[in-house]
């Protein structure tokens, strides 16, 4: 059973243990005579708020369930219908609304159950007089206090249970965000993965329509003898230096991921081929100069770019596929190079 549904049943028992321990003091004031029912429910809704604060709700359901139905009943038996205290049957139809263990068709029966019990409480009412008649003052007096019960039990109701819905809906969209960036990630580099990268240029392109950019596809030159010469484990360190590098350079104003495999596809807003250029051939110049050593081997790597610049006609694909054309004419041509 939930934490907020025991909060809710433990903080409403509590009240009503209140309200009974008031109710036999002041029925006994209206009636000049002592009534121990409010006594008997008073240590009842106590020994189930310490069951459900101990041991869980299921059974403390069952007995607030049945004091609030008997309560209502000997009231109306002893004090008549129009002190207001069929309003109780509100907040306990609420409580077993939301107890989320309670298939349809038992909220359907308990609801009937209810209606029953309040219909055949106003039938006895019009037809039997109460035991004790009651002076205005006190009745307004027992009309107030039974109001503001119900109320209050249905503000503890509504607090616990709307909190839950609260922390339930934060946590799921934090789950949800969660799983939106772990979906868009590569799990080797934490690189964002190609999908990531195309929703981020397509939000670009929607959002930005006048604007320029360019994008360009590196590949690690001879990676296959990287992985043949000192195994796939090297292979994975290599990729994961590589994409800590690009990184720590992506302050330069670039967006890049791992496109698959040993290819990286970077994304640079608002730049033109020139400076796009630019920023590939530095790239170029630092993963050359950058020292990778592997169980006590040092050994470097360079790699090979194609930049192509947004035409604002063209398909992003075709953009792509013309960045991935120029990488080839780079590799062809002898790699380690930046062709634009």
């Amino acid at each position: 059973m939930p934490a907020y549904f025991r909060g809710a049943l433990v903080t409403g028992e509590k009240l009503l243990g209140l309200y009974f321990a008031l109710s036999f003091f002041f029925i006994a004031r209206a009636t000049l005579h002592w009534e121990w029912v409010p006594a008997v429910m008073l240590v009842i809704v106590a020994l189930s708020a310490f069951n459900a604060d101990q041991h869980g709700p299921r059974l403390s359901i069952g007995i607030f369930a049945a004091v609030i139905l008997g309560w209502c009943a000997w009231y109306v038996y002893i004090l008549g219908w129009g002190t207001g205290i069929q309003g109780l049957l509100v907040p306990l139809l609420v409580l077993i609304f939301f107890n989320i263990f309670n298939p349809p068709w038992v909220k359907i029966v308990f609801f009937l159950l209810l209606l029953g019990v309040r219909m055949l409480l106003y039938s006895y009412s019009l037809s039997h007089s109460a035991v004790y008649e009651l002076d205005r003052g006190f009745s307004v007096l027992f009309q107030t206090a039974n109001s503001a019960v119900m109320f209050f039990l249905m503000a503890i109701i509504c607090i616990y249970l709307s909190s839950s819905i609260q922390d339930a809906e934060r946590q799921l969209r934090l789950d949800n965000q969660a799983l939106y960036r772990e979906a868009g990630t590569d799990p080797l580099t934490q690189l964002p993965n190609r999908r990531a990268l195309m929703d981020e240029i397509d939000s670009f392109m929607k959002e930005r329509p006048s604007e320029t950019f360019c994008v360009a596809i590196a590949d690690i030159d001879f990676f296959k003898k990287v992985n043949d010469t000192y195994g796939h484990l090297c292979g994975d360190y290599t990729l994961k230096s590589l994409a800590e590098r690009f990184r720590q350079t992506a302050g330069t104003g670039y967006k890049v991921c791992r496109w698959g495999g040993e290819e990286f596809c970077f994304f640079m807003p608002g730049m033109n081929i020139d400076d796009a250029g630019k920023v590939m051939m530095d790239l170029n110049v630092a993963v050359g100069r950058m020292p990778l050593n592997f169980e006590g081997t040092d050994f470097s790597i360079t790699i090979t770019a194609g930049v192509e610049e947004y035409d604002f006609h063209s398909a992003i694909d075709a953009i792509i596929e013309e960045a991935d054309r120029k990488l080839y004419m780079g590799k062809e041509s002898g790699r380690n190079r930046v062709v634009v």
